[in-house]
């Protein structure tokens, strides 16, 4: 049998025969080198996972760690937990916004019960002020993932930071150094003209680094301009070598969690939401701007949902929110989680090597445990 692939912006799905004649699983994971040529998708296309099912046989050579990756609210803690109760893993994680203490409401943050399932890294390792990029996650998932196979665990990097899994299978080419010239110019022009008037210059040089981000996002819009204003090259095309650039964690085997319906997900996303605001996650917000040290120029405040809580209580002037400021957190707050999410599925389909599994299918969680677990099955029986 012969796996079902993405054709364009289609997603297949998969009958949902789960076995073969006499019970025995139906192989329905295919590692992309075993394809022939006339078989090997278009780039951005992947493996897809039948709901369901394990493939017969496990993988030769066990892979060094599991990445599990997703946009926001596609079940990828429920899935990862889910495997640890079944296998001595690690939980690395791969998201940009866990890493700041106190801030737990917004970001669905794993409660203590659920981090008490398996031990977790690189939640809780930075104040809100300070800052933290690619290089700086790949060199510490790199050591975890030597320091957590020494104990004889599988580390499993699960997240929705797309950068830091491109750069953790890819590497990250040499880009440009930050230049404090450049970025001032750039600034300068930005508090004239409006940071999306930047993204439509953007746009011009490397369109395809400026469809993957939001008008407003102006940190990524200054960065990706200065690249172009320092190199002369966009930075899509370093994002987008064929080689493995410096710093690539060889071994790994990526698993993504991704919506067949937009619908399902962006639902999703609106329950998420209201959980939050119900859970007192404008509170949270609230604490973090009385500190006094921190602003929405700070990567921490930019995170979705927080700069719109922030804008709220600013608007508000110290007074307590009414029910048409709230109403409008809302919208907007679930507005940019949906267009976060559009961004990280246009991430995850620049990854050809990952197998795909349907996050919306009623059985996603068990579907992707066992391909997650058979993975890992020479791991404990060699």
């Amino acid at each position: 049998m012969r796996p079902a692939m993405a054709a364009g912006n289609e997603f297949i799905r998969f009958s949902d025969r789960k076995t073969r004649a006499g019970g025995r699983p139906r192989a329905i994971c295919y590692p992309r080198r075993t394809m022939s040529p006339s078989s090997v998708p278009a780039a951005g296309a992947a493996t897809l996972a039948s709901p369901g099912a394990a493939p017969s046989s496990a993988p030769s050579s066990p892979p060094r760690y599991i990445a599990l990756a997703g946009p926001t609210a596609s079940g990828k803690t429920a899935a990862a937990l889910a495997l640890a109760r079944l296998r001595p893993v690690e939980i690395v994680s791969v998201d940009s916004a866990l890493v700041y203490r106190g801030m737990d409401v917004g970001t669905a943050k794993p409660t203590a019960a659920e981090q008490a399932v398996a031990p977790h890294h690189l939640i809780d390792i930075l104040d809100a002020a300070e800052s933290y990029n690619a290089a700086a996650f790949v060199a510490d998932a790199a050591r975890l993932i030597e320091e957590i196979n020494a104990r004889g665990a599988l580390p499993l990097l699960v997240g929705g930071t797309m950068l830091y899994f491109k750069a953790l299978f890819d590497g990250i080419d040499a880009m440009p150094a930050a230049d404090a010239a450049v970025r001032a110019h750039i600034d300068a022009d930005a508090a004239a003209l409006g940071w999306p008037a930047m993204h439509a210059r953007l746009a011009q040089v490397d369109p395809v680094t400026a469809a993957r981000l939001a008008p407003q996002d102006s940190q990524r819009i200054q960065r990706a301009l200065e690249v172009w204003a320092s190199s002369g090259k966009p930075l899509s095309s370093f994002h987008a070598s064929g080689n493995k650039a410096a710093g690539a964690v060889e071994g790994g085997m990526l698993f993504s969690l991704e919506p067949a319906d937009r619908a399902w997900l962006h639902g999703r996303i609106a329950e998420r939401f209201d959980a939050m605001l119900a859970a007192g996650f404008l509170d949270e917000v609230r604490a973090l701007r009385a500190r006094g040290d921190l602003s929405t120029d700070l990567p921490s405040m930019r995170c979705v949902g927080y700069r719109q809580a922030w804008e709220t209580l600013d608007a508000a002037k110290d007074a307590e929110p009414d029910a048409k400021a709230m109403a409008g957190l809302r919208e907007r707050g679930i507005a940019a989680t949906r267009q976060l999410a559009k961004r990280q599925i246009t991430w995850l389909r620049s990854m050809p090597q990952r197998t795909v599994i349907a996050c919306d299918a009623t059985d996603a969680v068990q579907t992707a445990v066992q391909l997650m677990a058979h993975a890992t099955q020479a791991r404990h029986t060699g």
